[in-house]
């Protein structure tokens, strides 16, 4: 294991930590980013890992099991990170004005904050670097502490002094991580890993506690989730293994948690295991100014509405949490060209030059569409069938400049997005054409899966800038078909996940009909 090794592993901890915090700890403080919205009154949704005894009480989990696929090649030795937030459960407290006593408050109200109770998550770190070698057979376990304890933060008031006192009071945390490997069968050297979080905390909820999961939170651990580092070796994607592993993937079982390779592409010597289920390779948007912790919010809207905020409003969430006072300090002071790159970006563009056989500016022919069979789908043939074999006119350019679309129907009628044709088992499938939907389980949602077997009509089929072909359906029976037809919200499936109904045979013509 070299310094290079490990150094790539260290920078990618670091990325994938952003990536973490980003979307698991996003959630934790909700816009307004208040503590007296109602949207910040049910937090704490994903990798919440309870008490055993909350466990029975309140049917969430005490563990998470990872299991994933390496080979070792040159590493002998495996860094782990476990990361999560402890509850910090803060109430505040006002000075007497003979400066003798202290009383709880609901508020306090400060010219810059107003303060309020709140739970804040503490950011927690439990590190492992382990050699290879001790994980096989039993394993190795770890067992961590965390001890609870009563801290007192004074409150200034300016000129005034001390005014009052917030009070944060954090329950004992005991965990375990276990780490085990097994080689799987073949040539190939490689290994499963099989790695445990449990939270093992002794606390039990008492009799009027067992229904309260705010009375549990203390004593969970918050938004887990591990980071694995093979310096000199390689994680397999477990979404999509070489073949030689699939078997050994199939196997794997993931228990309230997903193992994704991290950092940027071709990279594969960091994983990340997260609550939620990721692609492999998730990254920030460049264009993000910071992470605003609001789950699945777009950056643009949420800063917006942030800015629109009253002074009170910021006030009172510079006060519930140093997160939320970060993103008020974020918004406010964001310069214009940050505003101004948050209006979206495209991140990638076939290139179309005048080199590809039938092609002209700005418009793409029949001629340049390659026809052949799909990755995932043997048998399936793509073509574009343009609505007129009529050659385009002469020099058609399309226009350009600001505030012109890159297609005008009034110029190329021809070029209509939705006018194309996909051949699928020898039958070609256009607009009106009758399909049966059997969404695959790789890339359909839970929405897609529930319509397998419905059949359902073809209302276009189009084409990315990424050369995909997708098939627009309406589904037979839905009662919003003509709102969709008018509208253009349609549902729309890869060619492999459709199965074209065969068109009725057509009675031969009698004697004298049919005839010119």
């Amino acid at each position: 294991m070299t310094g290079d090794t490990v150094d790539r592993v260290t920078a990618g901890f670091t990325e994938a930590r952003r990536v973490a915090d980003a979307l698991l700890f996003e959630g934790y403080v909700l816009y307004p980013y208040r503590a007296s919205a109602r949207k910040n009154q049910l937090r704490w949704q994903f990798g919440v890992l309870v008490p055993p005894a909350w466990q029975d009480a309140g049917g969430e989990h005490s563990r998470q099991r990872t299991d994933c696929l390496l080979e070792p090649r040159r590493a002998d030795r495996l860094l782990v990170e476990l990361r999560f937030l402890q509850v910090r459960r803060r109430t505040v407290e006002r000075l007497s004005p003979d400066g003798e006593s202290w009383t709880e408050v609901a508020e306090l109200d400060l010219p810059d904050r107003v303060l309020v109770p709140w739970d804040e998550g503490e950011e927690e770190r439990v590190e492992l670097d382990v050699p290879l070698g001790r994980l096989a057979g039993d394993g190795h376990t770890l067992r961590f502490e965390l001890p609870g304890g009563v801290e007192h933060e004074p409150v200034h008031d300016g000129a005034a002094g001390v005014v009052g006192r917030l009070v944060r009071h954090s329950s004992p945390l005991t965990g375990e991580i276990r780490l085990t490997t097994e080689p799987l069968p073949g040539p190939y050297g490689a290994l499963r890993l099989t790695a445990t979080v449990r939270n093992v905390s002794a606390w039990t909820p008492g009799p009027r506690e067992r229904d309260d999961r705010e009375s549990a939170l203390p004593h969970s651990l918050i938004g887990a989730h591990l980071l694995l580092g093979l310096p000199g070796g390689r994680f397999l994607s477990m979404a999509d293994p070489p073949e030689w592993a699939r078997p050994a993937a199939r196997t794997c079982r993931n228990e309230h948690t997903w193992p994704v390779l991290a950092c940027g592409e071709g990279r594969d010597e960091v994983m990340l295991s997260s609550p939620i289920i990721l692609d492999d390779h998730p990254e920030v948007a460049a264009e993000s100014p910071g992470p605003l912790y609001d789950a699945t919010e777009i950056d643009e809207i949420l800063s917006l509405r942030t800015a629109a905020l009253t002074d009170r409003e910021k006030r009172e969430a510079r006060g519930t949490d140093a997160r939320a006072a970060e993103v008020i300090d974020l918004v406010d002071g964001m310069p214009a060209e940050v505003w101004e790159r948050l209006h979206g970006a495209i991140r990638g563009l076939r290139e179309v030059t005048g080199e590809l056989t039938g092609v002209t500016a700005g418009r793409r022919t029949a001629d340049d569409v390659t026809v052949g069979p799909l990755p995932d789908g043997p048998g399936i043939d793509l073509t574009v069938v343009p609505p007129s074999a009529e050659p385009p006119a002469a020099g058609l350019r399309l226009p350009t400049g600001p505030g012109l679309p890159w297609w005008d129907p009034a110029q190329d009628a021809t070029s209509a997005p939705g006018r194309g044709t996909v051949t699928i088992d020898g039958q070609v499938l256009g607009t009106g054409s009758r399909v049966v939907l059997k969404p695959g389980p790789r890339r359909s949602d839970a929405q897609d899966i529930f319509l397998a077997g419905r059949a359902a009509t073809v209302e276009a089929v189009l084409e990315d800038f990424d050369g995909e072909t997708h098939i627009a359906v309406t589904v037979d029976g839905d009662p919003g078909v003509d709102v969709r037809r008018e509208q253009g919200r349609f549902l729309y499936f890869r060619p492999d996940e459709v199965d074209p109904v065969p068109e009725p045979a057509r009675a031969p013509a009698r004697d004298g009909e049919g005839g010119v």
